[in-house]
This record gives structure tokens, C-alpha cells and sequence, in this order.
């Protein structure tokens, strides 16, 4: 839904002390409730994230279809903080088994150099949509 992807070139918005905002809601009520956090908090910056695969028991194993601690782990991980995301999976039965589905993945999307190469790092895990630029 936010269009730009989180990765490498948010890093130093995160070092000047950004913060990480995570909107946790019923995937059915996503579009309003992402809309009216937009509109409430204007000087948020949207991101979305690169796909991995859900471990959570409602959506084990659909692409991008987190819950929002998985959502929240990726971007522990992609700012460079894989022991903070670890320790807030932890209470979670799936956090353990996330962490495992998506090692490939994590891993090389947390060496990215840029965003644009986060995006293309996607296609070597996770088949291209048709149509789907990046």
C-alpha cells in the first residue's frame, strides 16, 4: 500500500532517530485503517516491505501476509537489528519458525547496498508478478 519499499537508504532517517510504526489491524478493515493513520500523522513516511512468507497460524505461508510482529521483525532486520526482531518474535509459538522460513531471503535483503537492489533481490526468492515493475 505505501508504494516506496523500506531498505538500505532509510538507514540514515533511522540513525537521526526515526522511528519504526507499526499499524496492527484486521487485514479486512488495512485500507481504511491505513488511510486514516495517513491522514492523522502527516509526517509519517510509509514504506512497504520486501516479500517473505507469513509463519503466523491464520496466514502460515502466504506471501506478505504478516502479522504485525512479523512485519515488525522484517524491519528490525533491514535496519541492521536482527537481535532486537529475534527477542520480539520470541514469546510468539511461529517467531522461531518465521525466522527460519525466510532465512534465504533475510538475509540477502539485510546486505542490500540500496532499495532498488532490495527490490530486484525479491525475484531471485519469490516469482514476479506479471506486470510488476522492480
Amino acid at each position: 500500500m505505501a508504494g516506496q519499499i523500506l531498505g538500505p537508504d532509510d538507514l540514515q532517517e533511522m540513525k537521526r532517530g526515526g522511528s519504526l510504526v507499526a499499524l496492527d489491524c484486521s487485514w479486512k478493515k488495512c485500507d481504511a485503517s491505513f488511510e486514516d493513520v495517513k491522514r492523522k500523522s502527516p509526517k509519517l513516511f510509509p514504506r512497504t516491505l520486501p516479500l517473505v512468507l507469513a509463519a503466523n497460524e491464520v496466514s502460515w505461508g502466504n506471501l506478505g501476509r504478516l502479522s504485525t510482529v512479523e512485519a515488525l521483525a522484517v524491519c528490525l532486520i533491514l535496519m541492521g537489528e536482527r537481535e532486537q526482531a529475534e527477542k520480539i518474535l520470541a514469546p510468539f509459538r511461529f517467531g522461531e519458525q518465521f525466522l527460519e522460513l525466510n532465512s534465504e531471503p533475510l538475509a540477502a535483503y539485510s546486505e542490500a547496498k540500496s532499495n532498488v537492489e532490495l527490490v530486484e533481490l525479491q525475484w531471485e526468492f519469490f516469482d514476479k508478478p506479471d506486470g510488476a515493475s522492480g
